[in-house]
């Protein structure tokens, strides 16, 4: 099994940090109470408004995540032992009568100029200027691992840097614009990372071979299908994403959030491991321990951020949550849901299901689209 470059671009491109908006008028976080469970709720209002309070009846706290409510709540359950009530958001929610047909042909026509662009502005050789950045990398090392290691810390810098700096930029700039910014900053950058990798995940030192191993193929490529479903919870907005639909900051809690706070750093592990496994050689480990790196980096990132726009309304998340998958759950602190299993069978996990499987058939193509660049 090959390295997939689909899991890398989209991985690495959308893992450090979920997508943010910035308003300058946002609403207070409800305080917690040191003697009694209490439970009120902020609205989410336009700008131009000021931030009000609401109490909630308790029969009607799970009709929030219609309307982006923020519940805070003592001790993270609902005073029953039941169901905990949800604080962030419900992921990976698309409801097909709130789509604009107009959204999602803007998008398509988006995704259509930024490829065209990217093809010639940096892929094409006579052309773009990709194979000059990765002549100019290589120059600096003969060691394959070395330049893989500086084009994902090259990646890394830009990436989580603009990242860090997304408040700033949309006051200065907006968030559309800071948006186009962003990616079209990274997404170059993680291309050149992934055709790099592709074209010498085989020049490093073999360290083993367990390829012809009864099973390996069988365990690799499992692994290799769970990491998607936790790599993309934070790109299920695609419009957003695309800058379409005005980009936000969401703290999401439902879905795979319940296994883990991180799921791409859970899910790039994940993948990682199978990779690093099937290649065996020193090119994937230096690749896996980047990328591994950089996603521990964008754990501690984001919760960072979110700290300080969500205040005590993530404190609650974070305390139900965890990072390690299924620790909250094993400990306690996390209470599934009877219905749990709807919170995946959805439209947006079912997409990743089929693009995973799409690109597993599609790695001979990745690789020959690779190779034919000569990086």
């Amino acid at each position: 099994m090959a390295s997939s470059s689909s899991t890398f671009v989209l991985s690495t491109l959308f893992s450090s940090c979920p997508p943010q908006s910035l308003n300058p008028d946002k609403p207070k976080t409800p305080s917690l109470s040191s003697t009694r469970q209490t439970l009120k709720a902020s609205t989410f209002l336009k700008s131009n408004q000021q931030p009000t309070f609401h109490p909630i009846p308790r029969n009607q706290i799970h009709l929030s995540r219609k309307f982006r409510t923020f519940i805070t709540v003592r001790d993270g359950s609902d005073g029953d032992g039941d169901e905990q009530p949800v604080v962030g958001e419900d992921s990976a929610e698309f409801v097909l009568s709130k789509q604009k047909l107009s959204s999602w042909i803007y998008f398509t026509a988006i995704l259509g100029t930024v490829l065209f662009i990217l093809n010639v502005a940096w892929l094409d050789n006579s052309t773009g200027l990709g194979k000059p950045f990765v002549d100019a990398v290589s120059e600096l090392s003969d060691s394959p691992e070395v330049v893989m290691l500086i084009l994902i810390l090259i990646f890394a810098i830009f990436h989580s840097g603009l990242a860090s700096l997304r408040d700033t930029g949309e006051k200065l700039i907006g968030e559309r614009a800071f948006r186009v910014l962003f990616a079209g900053t990274s997404l170059p950058l993680a291309v050149t990372t992934v055709v790099f990798f592709i074209n010498h995940r085989y020049d490093g030192l073999q360290l083993w071979d367990v390829k012809n191993v009864f099973g390996v193929h069988e365990l690799v490529w499992l692994s290799n299908f769970v990491s998607f479903l936790f790599l993309y919870p934070s790109t299920f907005n695609l419009l957003e994403v695309a800058a379409v639909d005005k980009p936000k900051m969401h703290l999401w809690e439902t879905g795979i959030m319940r296994i883990t706070r991180h799921p791409q750093l859970a899910g790039q592990v994940i993948w990682c491991v199978a990779h690093t496994i099937w290649i065996g050689n020193s090119v994937a480990v230096a690749a896996s321990l980047g990328l591994i790196g950089h996603h521990l980096f964008g754990a501690w990132n984001g919760d960072r951020r979110l700290a300080i726009r969500y205040g005590e309304a993530f404190e609650v998340v974070k305390k139900r949550t965890s990072i390690i998958p299924f620790a909250a759950i094993l400990d306690g602190r996390q209470k599934l849901p009877k219905d749990y299993y709807k919170e995946f069978i959805r439209l947006p996990y079912l997409s990743i299901t089929a693009l995973t499987l799409g690109a597993y058939f599609a790695h001979p193509l990745m690789q020959a689209a690779s190779f034919r660049l000569h990086w």
